[in-house]
This record gives structure tokens, sequence and C-alpha cells, in this order.
């Protein structure tokens, strides 16, 4: 990442995110405008590729770039449980204010909670993406 971006630096991106190597974090919702350096910097971090979201891999974590007219943000909310271990966190990524596609920080708040999720904290990731960490539900 480049240090003129908003997004934190490779090593608090780690401690941000809380990846660490050997996890097996699964990717939903990608499309030409994820940010490429995000993506690098988590794939980094984990020591492998991301997931795609057919993975019938049991993961550690879920990252899930999402887009306001994208669907049912509460349906994908749930899917991302299908096989992700109990307890790991659910990233939503979604662009930030005033970006296309932005999606109002109440309705992931909204969603989150019909899904079984608790958000637990919002954070700038890259110059145009805003991740939320959403907590699943423990064994």
């Amino acid at each position: 990442m480049s240090p003129s971006s908003d997004a934190p630096s490779s090593s608090s991106l780690s401690e941000v995110l809380s990846f660490t190597t050997g996890q097996i974090v699964q990717e939903i919702g990608y499309d030409d405008d994820v940010d490429l350096d995000l993506r690098d910097a988590i794939e980094d971090l984990i020591g492998d590729e991301l997931e795609d979201e057919d993975t019938q891999e049991l993961v550690d974590a879920v990252v899930l770039w999402w887009r306001d007219g994208d669907g049912d943000l509460t349906d994908a909310l749930v899917d991302t449980l299908r096989n992700i271990e109990p307890g790991a966190p659910v990233w939503v990524m979604i662009p930030k204010a005033g970006r296309p596609g932005h999606v109002m920080p109440g309705e992931i708040q909204e969603c989150a909670g019909i899904a079984g999720l608790r958000v637990m904290s919002s954070v700038s990731l890259a110059p145009d993406w805003t991740g939320t960490r959403l907590a699943s539900r423990s064994s």
C-alpha cells in the first residue's frame, strides 16, 4: 500500500484484520472495483491466496466486498456463515461515503443482527473502501 493512502500500513493491517499466516480466508463479492493492494496485503498476511466464494473448505474468516445494489445483504451475510469457523470474523468491505455503491452503516448493522452477527468495529482499509468487522456466533 502506498504511504500516501489513508489505509493502514501492512504491519498495522495485520493488527486491524487479525489475520495470521496459515489462516484460510474466503473472499465473496470480488469484482473489478475491489482494492487489489488490499487483497494482496491480505494474501501476504495469510501466506496464501484467498479462497473463492464456491469453496467448500472450513474457513477462518470471510472478506465480503459489498456495494449498494448487490442484492440482499442479510442473505449474503447468512451465506458467509455456511462454512466459517464458529466465532470467526466476517469483514464487510463497502465503498466509502460519497463513492458509488456506498452502503449506510445502519444497514450493515441491521442486516448483521438479522443474520446473527454483531458489528465489532469499522476502519478505513483502502483509499476507497471501509471494512466493518462482524463477529460470528461462537460455538
